[in-house]
């Protein structure tokens, strides 16, 4: 348990993100499982996208503010959708720079929400440094925010596990998948929180062949496979850290 969590307190999920519709392609169904338990799912937006993944808003002549609003917009109807509440730290994209003043704010967001577990990119992307920079941070803030005499606001924190979210090209990035997380009973809202990003709508169907894709690797490692039809989603994480547990499963 968390440290200085009450028994009565719901658990807790932090997903710390570079720009605006990560959370939603990457781990859009682990946010709407926890939130269909009743868990409290808080989304650190690092950024809004708005210079590098709002190509389209670009194209039709909107200014940089007009873009930020509408992927604010956005990105607050997805995690509405998902059932998270979702914050935002206009930290400026392409590239996002790791910062001490960042690390600082996201130690303020982690002792504030008491995560059970977070959520994060990979360590590694050549496509996209942005994504990496997220990921330094958000494993920076987690340590800092276990240490009693780090100089912020709130309780410190215990050790929550930590989960990479799949990149776009996970094979470029290093990425294995460690955990299938079978996300079929929460798939048609995150299809519909995908549905709120406009601004990036040439992904809707890539990620959800990808849902597809993962979903028939975690029947085939779920059991035995008997060849009946199905229709599985899932979504594939990696662990940084290793697994505590009392019993191997």
């Amino acid at each position: 348990m968390t440290h200085g969590k009450a028994p009565t307190t719901p658990r807790s999920t932090l997903v710390i993100t570079a720009h605006a519709g990560d959370f939603v392609w990457r781990a859009g169904g682990a946010i709407a499982l926890a939130a269909s338990r009743g868990e409290k799912v808080t989304i650190a937006c690092l950024t809004y996208g708005e210079r590098g993944e709002s190509a389209k808003a670009w194209r039709e002549g909107k200014s940089l503010e007009e873009i930020k609003e509408i992927r604010r917009a956005e990105a607050e109807a997805a995690a509405s959708t998902l059932g998270a509440r979702v914050r935002f730290l206009d930290a400026g994209d392409y590239p996002l720079l790791v910062t001490q003043e960042l690390t600082d704010q996201l130690v303020r967001i982690y002792r504030d929400t008491q995560p059970d577990v977070v959520l994060t990119h990979p360590l590694d992307d050549p496509y996209n440094g942005d994504h990496p920079a997220a990921a330094r941070m958000a494993l920076d803030a987690r340590v800092l925010a276990q240490a009693i005499g780090y100089p912020s606001e709130g309780e410190i924190i215990g050790a929550p596990p930590v989960f990479f979210f799949e990149p776009h090209q996970p094979e470029m990035c290093g990425f294995q998948p460690e955990v299938l997380l079978d996300i079929t009973p929460v798939w048609e809202t995150k299809r519909k929180a995908m549905e709120c990003l406009a601004a990036q709508q040439h992904l809707w169907d890539y990620y959800t062949d990808l849902g597809k894709r993962r979903g028939v690797q975690l029947k085939r490692n779920a059991g035995p496979n008997l060849g009946l039809p199905h229709a599985t989603y899932g979504e594939a994480y990696m662990r940084p850290y290793p697994q505590v547990t009392e019993e191997l499963a």
